[in-house]
């Protein structure tokens, strides 16, 4: 690869890594070329793009981004690495790693690490907690449903005081007539 196939490779890293809010870094080291290209269909089809990076490039295109990346420079960027990127659910990366993993009896690919709206999330260990992540609508939907119940209370509790005030005054009215 030349210098400037490098250098093209790095901005074309950076627009993804700024246009798509969440990605992935997994290892998928010691799966077979059939099995990754299953693993590539599998995230095909859920609408995340997978591609297999050298580190440094990686690495040169994290360091352009507004953020720090740095922790990954340790931990994540070592050995073989593939990257994910979704652009809206930022579960979906880690929900295909847990079934393909479940479902061809897999050790890999491993989660190294996930950046979801620049928070860093390093290490195997945070896959089910990333799974069990809310998208952006799921909590907009129940911050809306939390904010309407009051309102609704309200005006439930002020329509049935509505009903026996006027029952009040109706009998007040009968008594004097």
């Amino acid at each position: 690869m030349t210098r400037e196939d490098k250098a093209v490779l790095i901005e074309e890293l950076k627009e993804k890594f700024s246009n798509n809010g969440h990605f992935y870094i997994t290892d998928a080291s010691g799966l077979s070329v059939a099995e990754v290209n299953n693993f590539r269909g599998k995230c095909f089809d859920s609408g995340v793009e997978y591609r297999v990076i050298k580190n440094s490039l990686i690495r040169k295109a994290l360091e352009s981004l507004d953020g720090d990346f740095s922790p990954l420079n340790d931990t994540a960027l070592k050995g073989f690495s593939g990257v994910l990127f979704s652009k809206e659910d930022a579960k979906a990366p880690a929900k295909l790693i847990k079934d393909f993993k479940k479902a061809d009896k897999e050790s890999r690919p491993k989660l190294k690490a996930a950046s979801i709206e620049k928070d860093l999330f390093i290490g195997e260990q945070h896959l089910d907690m990333l799974i069990s992540l809310k998208s952006k609508s799921e909590l907009i939907g129940e911050v809306i449903g939390l904010l309407q119940s009051p309102a609704k209370n309200v005006i439930g509790a002020l329509q049935s005081g509505q009903h026996k005030l006027a029952g009040i005054v109706k009998t007040l009215s009968e008594k004097e007539s």
